[in-house]
């Protein structure tokens, strides 16, 4: 090969390679920016079970924020896990619970809904809608989780140290194939919240 065409050939790979970095960076930069977070967790045990609330506090980052605007559903997941401590084993797992949402706007209406079951949308038959008239009321619904019933009172022992993991996570495996496909390694389109904490339940009231 001709020096020229060697020289003009690692041209061409090293402009490659910069928009490579820039086209990965740039996204990690955004979400780094404005990452999720559970500002606020309380858990109480009543006589309806053991009652979690949280708020978290997330910006919708641009890709999802531009394919909702579209008409696209976003789906949500909270996820709510109680451990017993066990010193001799793995810590047993006594109760979980999830939460499912669905976020959508409809363009001919301008308005908001969201939709939440306790199974993926689509696959329960009770499902739980609400509809708003701004897209801070309904993201606002989306970020607030109250008096959440993840448990029967009677499964927790309260002779024994329980802690409690809550995750809330945004689901891209329900989302239509090909946003899928892009979403696939693209900090973009990672919502993702998690905290721990250990539970200090009164008796049943």
């Amino acid at each position: 090969m001709h020096r020229p065409a060697r020289i003009l050939e690692r041209s061409v790979w090293s402009c490659l390679l910069v928009m490579l970095v820039l086209f990965w960076a740039a996204p990690a930069a955004r979400s780094e920016s404005t990452p999720a977070e559970v500002a606020q967790m309380q858990v109480e045990r009543t006589e309806e079970g053991v009652l979690l609330s949280a708020t978290v506090r997330f910006e919708l980052p641009h890709a999802v924020d531009d394919a909702l605007a579209k008409g696209i559903p976003m789906y949500f997941v909270a996820e709510a896990s109680i451990y017993r401590d066990r010193w001799y084993w793995y810590d047993k797992r006594v109760a979980s619970s999830a939460r499912h949402m669905r976020l959508a706007y409809q363009p001919l209406t301008r308005r908001w809904r969201l939709q939440v079951s306790s199974a993926p949308i689509g696959q329960s038959g009770l499902v739980l809608g609400q509809a708003f008239d701004t897209r801070e009321e309904a993201l606002a619904a989306v970020q607030r989780v109250s008096r959440w019933r993840i448990a029967d009172a009677t499964e927790i022992d309260t002779e024994s140290p329980h802690y409690i993991d809550f995750r809330f996570r945004l689901d891209v495996s329900q989302l239509p194939r090909p946003f899928q496909i892009g979403a696939v390694g693209q900090s973009d389109w990672n919502i993702l919240a998690v905290r721990s904490q250990r539970l200090q339940l009164d008796p049943p009231r």
